[in-house]
């Protein structure tokens, strides 16, 4: 069972508005039946979602899913559980995942820490995937960044030994307090001093080319689960 952890109430996410498309309707309702998450409340018995036991990447807030795609493409042999609330972006991963015909991926539409804390057993995941969280960029909004240290630590909780947590932003403020939060959770070890030489296996995300446009810099931070 998992360990009763209570992270902050505040939600880290804000519902978007977005027109969803034919295809993406018609993924939501054809696919998620096949490749959706259950509904909670419980713990989530992984081995009997993906239908094998394997190593288990938890992606949070995955966007259009082009990059959760590409990544569970080219690592079959590990399993990706993909969580967001966004449904174009939850209809366009689904029609991507199907047309694929991926095998690997399951998809999860709810809050993700409330995932984390309540369904996800200890030391049940590989790797734990954040890629350009929403930066919430006024001062008074901060306590709602996801990557905070009461996060860090469920976060730790939940990697196995050597698990890896995997962060990128573009927004070096936001990047700053990252590194800060790897560096104040005694479970967690920085892969470098400071941010990490961009991986050549992270896909570029709309939300990077976005950023890049716009002329911001982007940071990843690499830490590891400590024994």
């Amino acid at each position: 069972m998992p360990t009763e952890v209570h992270p902050a109430p505040l939600r880290s996410f804000k519902h978007r508005r977005g027109r969803i498309t034919p295809g993406q309707q018609a993924a939501l309702g054809l696919l998620q039946p096949r490749y959706g998450v259950p509904a909670g409340p419980g713990p989530l018995d992984l081995a009997e979602l993906f239908g094998r036991s394997a190593p288990v990447v938890l992606e949070i807030g995955f966007g259009m899913g082009e990059a959760t795609v590409a990544m569970a493409a080219a690592e079959p042999g590990r399993d990706v559980l993909a969580v967001d609330v966004h449904t174009p972006g939850v209809g366009a991963l689904l029609r991507d995942v199907g047309a694929q015909g991926l095998t690997n991926v399951r998809v999860a539409v709810e809050d993700a820490v409330e995932l984390l804390a309540t369904r996800l057993a200890p030391a049940s995941l590989e790797e734990v995937r954040i890629f350009f969280p929403d930066p919430w960029p006024k001062t008074r909004h901060h306590k709602r960044r996801l990557v905070s240290p009461a996060f860090a630590r469920l976060v730790a909780d939940r990697l196995r030994v050597g698990g890896l947590l995997h962060c990128a932003t573009d927004w070096t403020p936001y990047a700053e307090q990252m590194l800060a939060v790897v560096h104040g959770e005694p479970a967690l070890a920085n892969e470098h001093e400071g941010y990490a030489p961009r991986p050549e296996h992270r896909p570029v995300t709309h939300f990077e080319r976005r950023g890049l446009a716009r002329g911001h810099q982007v940071h990843d931070v690499l830490a590891r689960r400590l024994p």
